[in-house]
């Protein structure tokens, strides 16, 4: 049965795509199965990991509308062990088109229970929003990671996005539960950067990541080449920092169960 995390932050340019393809393709490399689910109606996610927009192909928005099954949407990417489920600027039309539909926030969790056994873990990358689409990843995950730009700014909506996650619990999805932050585009050789990372620390204690994301260049082109970093330059600084990410979150994976393996004895 495959974890199933969200990448989210409603709060924009915070690395929460750059998170979701890297993040996905690092758990891939370390020889797990991993779906990886555009649930942006950018696409970025599709883009970045080379498969095109194509306007004959089902999408993420034909699986909600449940016109097409996840299994029938599923896309093979370059990287071994990675699986897409593409999206394109259709998705925006959910909000609208779900707004009346009976158990609508539910949608996605019922579609990706379907091939949950398939994978290990199913990475769902968010919109930049709190709205239907975000619901929906929210009550089909297990966890949430959260990516934090270190910037003056990083703690600002912030509140909101923890208040969401107090209302999911209470009212549709009591397991869920933080995966981490992670703190994004570091640069170490600024003041700012370290205490804005002080700060999160201080104000998260344990559930932030020990693993930062640097600010490269690279990381930055990789997207451009539809390739993620462990492919694009697997002995960049991107690459290193996520390949660590990936194997925080295995760890996290194996307290789980274990954990899970004593509350059942």
């Amino acid at each position: 049965m495959a974890r199933i995390i969200s990448v989210a932050n409603q709060k924009g340019g915070v690395g929460k795509t750059t998170t979701a393809i890297n993040l996905a393709a690092a758990l891939a490399v370390a020889g797990e199965k991993v779906l990886l689910v555009d649930c942006d109606p950018q696409g970025n996610s599709t883009t970045g990991v080379g498969v095109g927009k194509s306007g004959d192909r089902g999408t993420l928005y034909h699986v909600l509308l449940q016109e097409a099954t996840v299994e029938q949407t599923v896309v093979a990417t370059e990287s071994e062990g990675l699986w897409l489920v593409p999206a394109d600027r259709n998705l925006v039309g959910t909000n609208l088109e779900l707004v009346d539909a009976e158990n609508r926030e539910q949608r996605l969790k019922q579609a990706l229970a379907t091939v949950a056994d398939n994978y290990q873990y199913i990475l769902i990358d968010c919109p930049p929003a709190l709205d239907l689409l975000t619901l929906n990843a929210l009550v089909a995950s297990d966890s949430v990671l959260i990516p934090i730009q270190c910037e003056f700014f990083a703690l600002e909506g912030i509140s909101q996005l923890l208040d969401t996650l107090d209302r999911v619990r209470d009212n549709v999805n009591a397991k869920l539960r933080v995966e981490g932050v992670l703190l994004t585009m570091y640069d170490d050789r600024t003041n700012l950067t370290r205490q804005v990372e002080a700060d999160l620390r201080d104000f998260f204690g344990g559930e932030v990541f020990k693993t930062v994301i640097p600010r490269t260049v690279r990381l930055a082109e990789a997207p451009s080449f539809g390739k993620p970093i462990v492919a694009y330059d697997p002995r960049s600084r991107g690459a290193e920092a996520y390949s660590e990410l990936a194997k925080e979150i295995l760890a996290h994976g194996e307290r789980s169960r274990t954990d899970s393996a004593q509350s059942a004895g």
